[in-house]
């Protein structure tokens, strides 16, 4: 009976969460894939159609144009993010002078609104006005400016770029938060035992941070699938959406173009695919600790 009461306690505080929770996360998700069903224009009765805008997404070169941008912006996200962020937590848990001050301007970038980011991006990386152009230009090294937004193969990479720029002090701070709570014990006994500040590193620091691996991977993953502001501020998809991701793709299908379930249907690919990879990586994740 105490059990019970427990449990009933227990539940009463989570459910306003859990309505909450599932009135504004599970039924939009819900609602978006009834409508990917139907052809809608967001206008009058949607028509149920089964699973044609799927069918017309495997023919649809530009959905996979934008599917093979946001990989590439994953790829360079995951590359440039986690080790980078682990490098800059492993800085701001040293003790320096002025230590208080970097965290705060570490974590800066992270409080920016993603369409300010945007902005100020466009003005370092536009091909002609652009900050690193011109720079380039200036100093006589005019091949080596080249169209790093708004051209046809570099734009994903830019994004990730941005992306990582943006979002490295929020990561720093949860591997930061980690490292805290490594307990100093176990440095001063390898210490004792002869290990390099480089064996610490590797066999302690890092096997440590598992848990904070994870979150920033999943973190990652799910950011990388919904980037939008950066992008359509960038470029918005062009040139002939040659840089779309799956997000401006899915924004630009269903509010320019005016086909809602069309859009419905790639949003419901992205949200799978982003939990797809999340629940791929943590199922990998795990195997490898038990091994």
């Amino acid at each position: 009976m105490v059990w019970l009461s427990k449990r009933r306690y227990i539940l009463a505080l989570l459910l306003p969460v859990l309505l909450v929770y599932g009135l504004y996360i599970i039924l939009p998700v819900l609602v978006s894939f009834y409508y990917s069903l139907t052809t809608y224009t967001g206008i009058g009765a949607a028509v149920f159609v089964g699973l044609d805008n799927y069918k017309q997404l495997i023919d649809d070169s530009l959905f996979w144009i934008s599917l093979k941008n946001t990989f590439i912006v994953l790829v360079v996200s995951v590359v440039l993010l986690l080790p980078g962020a682990f490098l800059l937590a492993l800085l701001l848990n040293a003790k320096i002078k002025g230590g208080n001050a970097v965290k705060a301007l570490n974590f800066a970038p992270s409080i920016i609104a993603p369409i300010l980011v945007g902005l100020i991006w466009v003005f370092i990386l536009d091909p002609q006005m652009g900050l690193i152009n011109v720079l380039l230009r200036r100093i006589g090294l005019d091949p080596l400016a080249l169209s790093w937004i708004g051209g046809r193969s570099l734009t994903p990479y830019s994004v990730g770029f941005v992306y990582s720029w943006q979002t490295i002090g929020f990561l720093a701070t949860i591997f930061l938060a980690g490292l805290k709570m490594i307990p100093k014990d176990v440095y001063e006994s390898s210490s004792i035992d002869g290990a390099s500040k480089l064996q610490q590193l590797f066999f302690i620091t890092i096997p440590m941070l598992n848990e904070a691996v994870k979150i920033n991977v999943v973190l990652i993953i799910t950011g990388v699938f919904k980037v939008f502001e950066t992008v359509f501020l960038l470029t918005n998809g062009g040139p002939n959406h040659l840089s779309e991701v799956m997000v401006t793709y899915m924004y630009n299908i269903t509010f320019t173009s005016g086909e809602y379930g069309y859009g419905m249907s790639i949003a419901t690919v992205t949200f799978l695919l982003t939990m797809v990879f999340s629940l791929i990586y943590l199922g990998a994740s795990r195997r490898n600790v038990e091994d």
